[in-house]
């Protein structure tokens, strides 16, 4: 039950957190921009290369069959 009451405590602290007053600089918004996205893409190509396969043989047109000559 402490347990319990530590991390809602915790929880209760980060949530009630003010402002930071910090300066982020143009390089490291720039940075952290660029690492967020690459984090991002990276899980969409993945998800688009995982499904692109499937995808991709169910759209397929499948051949026709070849008639022979005793069909003709």
């Amino acid at each position: 039950m402490r347990k319990l009451i530590a991390i809602l405590s915790f929880g209760l602290a980060l949530l009630a957190a003010g402002s930071a007053q910090a300066y982020v600089g143009p390089g490291l918004g720039l940075g952290a921009v660029g690492a967020i996205l690459g984090v991002v893409l990276s899980i969409v190509l993945a998800l688009f290369a995982i499904f692109w396969y499937p995808l991709k043989r169910l759209f397929k047109k499948k051949p026709q069959p070849r008639k022979t000559e005793k069909e003709a």
